[in-house]
């Protein structure tokens, strides 16, 4: 391993974790109103493409282009991929060359010498705008107006800064014929994606009603979904295993038919009404303060597990949740309301221990994936029965008794229904 990846990977999960410390208090206080911050369901508007749409696209294109590098290999080298994959740790270039569609084409396509941008450099191209457009999908299931905030803030360019860092870094590490080409085209590549999402974020008036129990509920499904449609895409389109696509497929299929349920269910959650209890709002309050808070180092984190210090991308994992609980946790404490939370995170690390044991997985982001899951989702739960419990049915579920109405001065004294009724008496 090259002697200065690591010291490159180890300084932008520092210089990112500051970053995301410093900056996004700010965005933050700019979200938050006088009834305080929102809360998780967007409703997205009809006719204005969200992230989500942005990222459905970027997908499309990079499932075309490992088709695209499939016919190529096989017309241009014999269905060899060693010219390339000599260079590439194992497990890369396993291609779709049995598939009798991809065969047919690869027969048919007039001119295959023009594909070879397909090998590495298309996917250099579009690896930082599926990354970033999945988490504002993400972010905007969470709060509308926070992704907004976002998109509009500096963490947005910092963030495709930290990400092309690391990305670049890798490129390095991996060193073959396209790695310069692939430098320059991922540094174009954290030029346009921020317009693309600060664009995309400017057209959007998606609202996020109050928090509530179903709203995080459904938040954490979705969560799930995306993240596990993002593995299945990295396992195959970005490693260029097309042949793996058949046995993903249900799995990404699967997740997309979730992801189109829980949409259909967040659009029929209540428009408006106050947060019930304290614990659930809580939950959601860090949930957005983490998510804002590991914008801009999450692609650095990530990848300094491996190709970084360990210990220094954890570390700098554990003080983003660290500086991301306090502020939300204080004034519940203060309210006395300390033990149910300690008893919904304590449900929820119950569940997501086993969670991310559950199966062998040949990444590991995909137990921490499940355990993230099961965590928010048996958290919200014990949280949300430990305020009914102690504080009786939601008050945002009783109907509010209107304040009564001021009374109208006139010169003989306060007007009211009962004087003029008594003033009508003989």
């Amino acid at each position: 391993m090259t002697a200065a990846v690591p010291l490159l990977i180890d300084a932008t999960v520092v210089a990112s974790v500051l970053a995301g410390l410093l900056l996004a208090p700010e965005v933050l206080r700019a979200d938050a109103g006088p009834c305080g911050p929102p809360g998780p369901p967007a409703t997205p508007r009809r006719g204005a493409p969200g992230p989500g749409a942005a990222l459905a696209v970027v997908i499309a294109l990079l499932v075309l282009n490992q088709v695209l590098v499939t016919v190529y290999v096989l017309r241009e080298h014999g269905g060899d991929t060693s010219f390339i994959a000599r260079h590439l740790p194992p497990g890369w270039f396993s291609l779709a060359d049995g598939n009798a569609p991809v065969r047919w084409l690869a027969d048919h396509w007039p001119a295959p010498r023009l594909l070879a941008p397909s090998v590495l450099r298309i996917p250099a191209l579009l690896e930082l705008p599926f990354v970033l457009l999945a988490f504002a999908t993400v972010l905007r299931t969470l709060d509308a107006g926070l992704y907004r905030r976002a998109a509009r803030s500096p963490l947005l360019p910092l963030a495709a800064a930290s990400y092309t860092v690391a990305f670049c870094a890798v490129e390095w590490q991996l060193h073959n014929p396209y790695t310069v080409d692939d430098i320059l085209l991922r540094v174009l590549s954290a030029v346009l994606t921020p317009l693309l999402i600060r664009r995309l974020a400017a057209r959007d008036d998606a609202r996020t009603p109050p928090a509530g129990t179903a709203g995080l509920l459904l938040f954490a499904v979705g969560l799930w979904a995306v993240g596990r449609l993002v593995l299945a895409l990295y396992d195959t389109v970005l490693l260029y295993n097309l042949s793996r696509i058949g046995a993903e497929l249900p799995t990404a299929a699967g997740a997309v038919a979730v992801l189109a349920a829980v949409q259909r269910a967040r659009a029929a959650l209540p428009a408006a009404g106050p947060p019930a209890g304290r614990t659930v709002p809580v939950i959601a309050t860090v949930l957005r303060r983490s998510l804002l808070l590991f914008l801009v180092p999450a692609l650095a984190v990530r990848y300094g597990t491996a190709f970084g210090t360990p210990a220094v991308a954890v570390g700098g994992g554990v003080l983003v949740l660290l500086a991301a609980a306090p502020p939300a946790l204080l004034p519940v404490l203060r309210a006395g309301a300390a033990g149910r939370l300690a008893l919904a995170g304590a449900a929820g690390l119950a569940a997501a221990y086993p969670a991310a044991r559950w199966v062998p997985d040949a990444y590991y982001e995909a137990g921490l994936l499940r355990a993230a899951t099961a965590f928010l989702l048996t958290a919200v739960a014990a949280g949300a029965l430990a305020d009914r419990l102690l504080d009786g049915p939601a008050a945002g579920s009783r109907p509010r008794t209107p304040p009564p109405a001021d009374p109208v001065r006139t010169p003989d004294g306060p007007s009211s229904p009962d004087r003029k009724q008594a003033d009508s008496l003989p």
